[in-house]
């Protein structure tokens, strides 16, 4: 889903291209920078075969990510994409890239050739994840949904009722095999590189930490960077980078199935496994999570909480909701050993 992005782009204001401070958590407050920062698609009747991710780098630079098929997720065809650096020049921005390349921005809309001397025309739109605002099935525990934490051993709610990173929410109970949905906002900050442009993360179990962090629009990530959203920490990195930009609300929806132990609690017979979808689109698809990762509490035979970990950004959680599964049923080898 996405909405075209027109007529709307005075909002903040380009009449004074200022940069605000990092890092900023109010859309009215994120300057001319952010209204360039964003998704663009080719749009009409036939089906999109070109879009572009623009990724702000503070003090009026930008990074442009030329794509072929769509965008993550819906269509790109998962090759490396064509880089674009931009700077503004009075109220447009300008774009230069290999081979001649020349796009400029203006009011929304980008346009000029790319690397092969092809015309390029996109506009600006906005992802709305298809998993927002999901409703919690039947035998689900609301976690938080703005009305208090009671769920929470730590973690308070803010005055415009949202629960945040900084608050180090930790729950109350423990659950080994469940789906989990929540969603989350990262600030904007233009001038971080990597997870210094936001950072907190899903600690399932307390064990395991699904990546949160701004890594809209960077392609140069590597797997196991830490740098991606969605990324198991150091270990799976996800299919594809379905980060949207900051200041959006993004979801994760999640089915997780804790480590099995031998009736003694002493031996692993078989590992934690994870299915997880980032603004809807699958990024691990039932892997097996072989260890804890980074900062996680050692593995073990008891279930442990679920913990959002406060990294130093003001990234804020809504709708969270878990449904408590049945475990996985033993491997047949597994299940027959004594």
């Amino acid at each position: 889903m996405y909405r075209l992005l027109l007529g709307c782009l005075s909002l903040l204001g380009l009449a004074a291209v200022t940069w605000a401070a990092d890092p900023i958590t109010d859309v009215t407050q994120a300057g001319p920078d952010y209204l360039v920062q964003g998704e663009y698609l080719a749009l009409g009747e036939s089906v999109a075969v070109r879009a572009a991710q623009i990724m702000a780098l503070g003090e009026g630079r930008f990074r442009l990510s030329l794509l072929n098929g769509g965008l993550p997720g819906q269509g790109w065809d998962g090759e490396a994409p064509v880089r674009l650096d931009g700077t503004w020049d009075e109220r447009v921005v300008r774009f230069a890239g290999p081979n001649n390349a020349a796009l400029t921005w203006s009011e929304g809309v980008i346009t000029g050739t790319d690397d092969q001397g092809q015309p390029v025309d996109l506009s600006r739109i906005k992802r709305v994840s298809p998993t927002m605002d999901r409703q919690a099935p039947e035998g689900a525990i609301i976690l938080f949904d703005g009305t208090g934490t009671d769920h929470w051993a730590n973690g308070r709610m803010d005055d415009d009722g949202l629960l945040p990173a900084l608050s180090g929410p930790l729950s109350r109970e423990a659950w080994a095999d469940f789906e989990l949905h929540l969603e989350f906002r990262n600030p904007f900050m233009p001038t971080g590189r990597g997870a210094a442009r936001s950072n907190s993360g899903i600690y399932l179990q307390r064990r395991y930490e699904l990546q949160i962090c701004d890594s809209f629009g960077d392609f140069d990530a590597g797997p196991g960077s830490g740098n991606v959203c969605g990324e198991l920490y150091r270990s799976v990195a996800p299919l594809t980078n379905a980060c949207l930009p900051p200041l959006t609300w993004q979801t994760y929806d999640i089915i997780f199935h804790g480590a099995r132990y031998s009736e003694d609690g002493q031996t692993k017979i078989s590992p934690a496994r994870l299915t997880a979808r980032l603004n809807g689109v699958l990024i691990h698809d039932n892997i097996v999570v072989p260890d804890k990762t980074g900062a996680g509490q050692p593995e073990g035979a008891q279930p442990l909480p679920l913990y959002l970990q406060d990294h130093g950004s003001p990234i804020h959680f809504r709708h969270v909701w878990l449904k408590p599964l049945a475990p996985l049923p033993l491997p047949a080898e597994e299940a027959a050993a004594p």
